[in-house]
């Protein structure tokens, strides 16, 4: 039988995402504020970065011109300090007894190292925007994660984001959307069943006992 893979996002599902305290502690170093900081990253370097274009270099480059007093190694620990553990993280021992793990982040890889190297012996693939040059909708950044997997078995993807579940749903993929306070956690193990759409949704609420 064909095991059930699960595709999990970093970022607000395995891992706290990096807004907005990150921007928060630059900002404290920046002579704009928060918003106006955020508002320039979007603009002038996002894209850039998540698609590895714009090298990690480079953007503490950007970072220096936006906050001049601010030490490169004291904005590396502004990562560290942003990107902390999820609840989550401690199931990914569990479900891989039943399911092939993926992971699929727009991200940097040595941003998101302290979260997946402890994690990395039950990781079927990781797949990460930077090393891609695809992000997230982007249909091709999930035909290159299903290329790890049978096109015939059960697909669950879980993001903390509307528009990149709807990419996956295209795909035919099972989707959960990760809320802040983890009440998505249980419900995995039921959707990675294969069951029906009926009962798939009837799990996923809960029993009329909860």
């Amino acid at each position: 039988m064909t095991r059930p893979q699960l595709v999990l996002d970093i970022g607000g599902v395995l891992a706290t995402n990096l807004s907005p305290l990150f921007w928060q502690l630059i900002a404290g170093e920046a002579a704009v504020s928060e918003d106006t900081l955020y508002e320039a990253y979007k603009r002038q370097v996002s894209e850039q970065l998540w698609t590895g274009s714009l090298s990690e270099e480079q953007f503490w480059s950007w970072i220096k011109v936006q906050a001049p007093n601010i030490q490169v190694q004291q904005a590396r620990s502004f990562i560290d300090r942003s990107l902390q553990p999820l609840p989550a993280l401690e199931k990914i021992v569990e479900w891989s007894l039943i399911a092939d793990i993926h992971l699929l982040s727009n991200h940097l890889p040595a941003w998101v190292e302290p979260i997946v190297n402890p994690i990395n012996k039950y990781l079927k693939s990781i797949t990460i925007s930077s090393e891609t040059g695809l992000r997230k909708p982007h249909p091709d950044i999930y035909r290159r994660v299903a290329s790890h997997f049978a096109i015939d078995g059960v697909v669950l993807f879980v993001d903390d984001q509307h528009k990149n579940l709807k990419q996956a749903a295209s795909l035919g993929w099972r989707t959960l959307l990760a809320d802040e306070d983890g009440r998505w956690i249980p419900k995995v193990l039921p959707l990675l069943q294969n069951r029906s759409d009926k009962e798939e949704q009837y799990t996923a609420k809960g029993s009329c006992n909860e």
